[in-house]
């Protein structure tokens, strides 16, 4: 089954709606904050999530998922979290008998996101998964079919979707203020000296491209509210004996229906964050747009767009619980990370290809 009939088969099977409850009970469901477990704790587990999940409404840091015992009674002083909730990968599934975890939240790498999005689906639990959602298409809908077998919500981790001026431009690629998008600008990555070693190895899922890469891709996407329907795309590197395995630099350009073009970049080589639309009657720029620090932005019409202040995590971390509690439609399912996989792999295949045109 190619790419495109994977995404037709799923789309629209996830996520639907149900009456509201009355607003007494509602309110109960509210003020119930919902236990996450984070599975995987590495850099963006221990820097940022856990931190950001201090700073909750909705949701709470009340368990973890380790291959790393050494790293146990660190976060068991820091957070309080119980030794009934702590796990390691192989009893991962026997969360599926504590009510202490209503969510589980995968911060693995890119290889093992399909298998353990999947396991914590089978144990009854929300999932949360990190972006990419997984390595293959194929992989991205297994996910979504579990998630749907077990009638458990499934969100990928795109905080930059919560973020408002992120949001700002999402309406604007709607209501068209500065007229018909001509083109697209969509650029992200960073000079890295010393990588996380998997992200070096295509086995694991490595890779400019599965990296910052989706960010200048769901950039282009959610810019222009649309889907592109070709793509060409080359690597190039400067590092070779570092970069042996995977890119260290993807170029790949996006052509979108009404003749719009998006031109992409992402990089481990460089330093990018920019995503900027041009109009038929001016335009605006988000710079940075994906920077944990704040993302901010200017229009053609003088506008500003200044960085709201907020912790991106926890407001995505929220809104995700929020959605569980209402049982309404998560804002970024998961086939919205398959769209962006599918696109990936034809990425890899044009530049595997010389840069040869592609369909979508």
């Amino acid at each position: 089954m190619n790419n495109r009939r994977i995404f037709i088969k799923r789309s629209g099977l996830f996520l639907a709606a149900t009456a509201l409850p009355s607003w007494n009970f509602l309110a109960g469901k509210q003020q119930k904050k919902l236990g996450v477990a984070l599975v995987g704790l590495g850099y963006y587990s221990t820097n940022l999530l856990a931190p950001a999940l201090q700073k909750t409404e909705h949701c709470e840091l009340r368990g973890i998922v380790t291959g790393s015992p050494e790293k146990i009674p660190l976060w068991q002083k820091n957070y309080g979290i119980k030794d009934k909730n702590v796990y390691n990968y192989e009893n991962m599934h026997t969360i599926a008998d504590n009510d202490d975890i209503d969510v589980i939240y995968i911060v693995l790498p890119n290889s093992l996101h399909a298998e353990y999005a999947i396991k914590a689906a089978n144990a009854g639990k929300h999932v949360w998964c990190e972006k990419p959602m997984a390595k293959t298409a194929e992989e991205c809908g297994d996910i979504i079919d579990a998630c749907n077998k077990n009638k458990v919500k499934l969100s990928i981790g795109y905080r930059m979707q919560h973020e408002p001026n992120t949001q700002t431009i999402m309406k604007w690629a709607e209501t068209k203020p500065f007229g018909q998008i001509t083109e697209v600008d969509a650029d992200a990555g960073f000079y890295g000296t010393s990588i996380t070693p998997w992200r070096l190895e295509k086995e694991m899922g490595g890779g400019a491209m599965y990296d910052m890469g989706v960010y200048s891709l769901n950039g282009a996407r959610y810019s222009t509210g649309l889907e592109p329907l070709a793509v060409t795309a080359t690597h190039t590197t400067k590092r070779p004996q570092m970069f042996n395995e995977v890119d260290e630099t993807t170029i790949f350009q996006l052509e979108f229906p009404n003749d719009i073009i998006a031109n992409c970049r992402t990089s481990f080589g460089e330093n990018l964050n920019n995503l900027e639309v041009t109009c038929k009657n001016g335009g605006y720029y988000l710079r940075p747009f994906q920077s944990y620090s704040g993302v901010k932005g200017k229009a053609s019409d003088g506008t500003i767009l200044e960085p709201f202040g907020k912790n991106q995590q926890a407001v995505q971390m929220d809104d995700d619980a929020l959605a569980i509690k209402l049982n309404k439609p998560v804002m970024v399912p998961g086939e919205e990370g398959l769209k962006d996989v599918i696109i990936v792999e034809k990425i890899y295949e044009s530049a595997a290809k010389g840069g040869k045109r592609i369909l979508l």
